[in-house]
């Protein structure tokens, strides 16, 4: 199965170093301009948050949020135009390449433009004044995994998708509600016992929560015990995609 998948994600690379500079611009600009807004603007009326001021609080979140938007759209529009526009895909199933092996090989694609994302936000950092530790070297593993699960979800909505209208459902239910309720803008210990007991059961919050403890140097909690059951949910999407991608090709 692996030198399937590296060939999907070789195929894939080779087309989007054309158009990455409009890729990035599109994918970051969000997490950027909420940077700005919320960190420069807002942000010099809220008082610091557990130790950090406000900038400082939302850009480990906004780091997280990246790698969601890049992957996510990756798999849903970028899939999507591959599966039925462009019929790539059915050019890729005429070679030895199996569907689950196409599958992944979205998947990995997926996850590293979700990386690259969360690599480039943190590489921004400086610019607003602050310096990620050195602990940021074991949070780069940790959007990659997040990376691959926001890339399967993604690729589930495209294996279920009858047009490009359908995804404007799952940006607006599900990925516009992540971003807003997964603790990237304010700390979910101000908020009352059942909703942070929610909140935290959010996908993205654990992605959050050691993208801040990590940024900072400051690894703390249960959070291998985090990391760990989001690896396995993580998993069961990417086996839940690889199945539904499979039986859209062949149905």
């Amino acid at each position: 199965m692996g030198m399937g998948v590296l060939r999907v994600v070789q195929r894939n690379l080779r087309v989007w170093r054309k158009f990455m500079f409009s890729s990035l611009v599109g994918n970051l600009g969000q997490p950027f301009l909420f940077l700005l807004a919320f960190g420069f603007g807002l942000g010099r009326e809220i008082h610091p948050i557990a130790g950090y001021s406000y900038l400082q609080f939302i850009a480990p979140g906004l780091t997280a949020s990246a790698v969601m938007y890049s992957a996510a759209f990756e798999t849903t529009y970028g899939s999507f135009t591959r599966l039925g526009t462009q019929s790539t895909f059915e050019g890729i199933l005429m070679t030895p390449i199996s569907p689950a092996e196409l599958a992944w090989g979205e998947i990995i694609w997926g996850a590293l433009k979700g990386l690259l994302a969360g690599v480039i936000m943190l590489a921004a950092m400086p610019l607003f004044g602050f310096w990620p530790s050195i602990w940021a070297l074991v949070l780069l593993p940790i959007l990659f995994i997040a990376g691959v699960f926001f890339a399967a979800l993604g690729l589930i909505m495209t294996a279920l998708a009858g047009s490009y209208e359908f995804f404007n459902y799952f940006i607006s239910l599900v990925i516009t509600p992540l971003f807003l309720f997964s603790g990237i803008f304010f700390s979910l210990n101000d908020m009352p016992p059942v909703t942070r007991v929610v909140l935290r059961f959010v996908p993205l919050t654990p992605i959050v929560n050691m993208a801040r403890i990590f940024c900072y140097g400051r690894p703390s909690g249960p959070w291998p015990l985090h990391l760990a059951l989001f690896i396995v949910l993580t998993l069961i999407v990417s086996w839940a995609a690889s199945a539904l991608l499979k039986r859209r090709l062949i149905a």
